[in-house]
């Protein structure tokens, strides 16, 4: 059983990097750093299409990656 937790929690890793690295980036340089977290903050960039897509792909699989990883600390 742990081996089948540990095997979902590797597949779910690749695919989160997998994901995050598809994404393009938010910020430009050093005025995005600066900018960039507060248009972020307060819904000035939506998300249409692909972008949203990933995004919600990136959610869905970081919570199934910290459910698992909790899952697996327990049973060891």
């Amino acid at each position: 059983m742990v081996v089948f937790f540990e095997v979902l929690l590797v597949i779910f890793s690749i695919g989160l990097i997998t994901v995050v690295l598809l994404q393009k980036g938010k910020s430009a340089g050093l005025a995005g750093a600066i900018s960039g977290g507060a248009e972020h903050l307060f819904g000035k960039t939506k998300a249409r299409g692909m972008d949203l897509v990933l995004q919600r792909t990136t959610v869905g699989l970081a919570a199934g990656f910290m459910v698992l990883a909790i899952v697996v600390a327990m049973l060891k």
